[in-house]
């Protein structure tokens, strides 16, 4: 039984995914929460813990296009990684938006929510 601290929610964003720096591979959000996200990717040199920065790629020309969050490896699987927010500095409202992004696209997309893609 899995014991979250807050509520996942579901959605697709295109992302890449930097590694000290480097932009190394490209990913999508596949469900996100105040603590974390999933992202999935075939990218997998990374190890338990080391930190990663994504950038987030908002289709909306009203929108900040390009946003960066830091997230620490917590898991990885043959579908993507899921990454930690609370061990690297971000700022809340960074997060939030993501969130209330997701959110608010969910409804519009064609989200496959077999549990293949979760985290």
């Amino acid at each position: 039984m899995e014991h979250r601290l807050s509520k996942r929610v579901p959605g697709k964003l295109s992302i890449l995914v930097y590694k000290r720096g480097m932009p190394v591979a490209t990913g999508q959000v596949r469900n996100a929460s105040r603590k974390g996200v999933f992202v999935t990717t075939d990218f997998d040199d990374v190890t338990l813990n080391q930190t990663l920065e994504l950038e987030l790629c908002y289709p909306e020309k009203t929108e900040k296009p390009l946003r960066r969050l830091k997230a620490q490896v917590v898991r990885k699987s043959t579908k993507g990684l899921g990454l930690d927010f609370d061990g690297a500095e971000n700022d809340a409202s960074g997060i939030s938006k993501l969130l209330n992004w997701l959110a608010s696209h969910y409804a519009i997309i064609n989200y496959d929510s077999s549990p293949k893609y979760r985290a």
